[in-house]
């Protein structure tokens, strides 16, 4: 039978991260409309590239995030939780880094600032990848 409680059953996890998760989900799918409607013509073919790789890691794991809440009810919660808040670094970081260097002409932000960032949110990534593989390993068995 399918339960619907966290596996280590120390509380529910609170509306805050589905809340920010779904805030997050907005964002990119307002970033990406802005990207293709509002800079498509400001910006160069290889700028425009970098922007759409941020919208598409932004999508991306805005879904790793959902996909780890929901696991959260099935899975190690802690582990699955703590997935969510790094898949969100991750966007903040790498996506957010790549969004500011692709428009960096126009807000006049040096590269040397936000280009180390890039990698940071990539490492945040995949320790959000390595969470939901310790979250399934310390999962009970039922």
């Amino acid at each position: 039978m399918i339960t619907l409680r966290p596996q280590d059953n120390k509380s529910m996890p609170n509306k805050s991260l589905p809340i920010v998760i779904s805030v997050f989900g907005a964002l990119a799918v307002i970033l990406g409309a802005f990207g293709s409607h509002g800079l498509k013509e400001t910006l160069s073919p290889d700028r425009m590239g970098i922007y759409e790789t941020g919208i598409q890691y932004h999508f991306y794991h805005v879904l790793a995030a959902l996909g780890a809440y929901l696991a959260s009810f099935r899975l190690h919660a802690k582990w699955s939780r703590n997935a969510c808040v790094l898949f969100l670094i991750g966007i903040c970081l790498f996506s957010g880094s790549l969004y500011l260097l692709a428009c960096r002409d126009l807000i006049k932000i040096p590269v040397a600032i936000v280009g180390p960032l890039t990698p940071v949110g990539g490492v945040f990534f995949i320790l959000g990848w390595i969470s939901l593989i310790i979250a399934t390993i310390k999962t009970k068995s039922s």
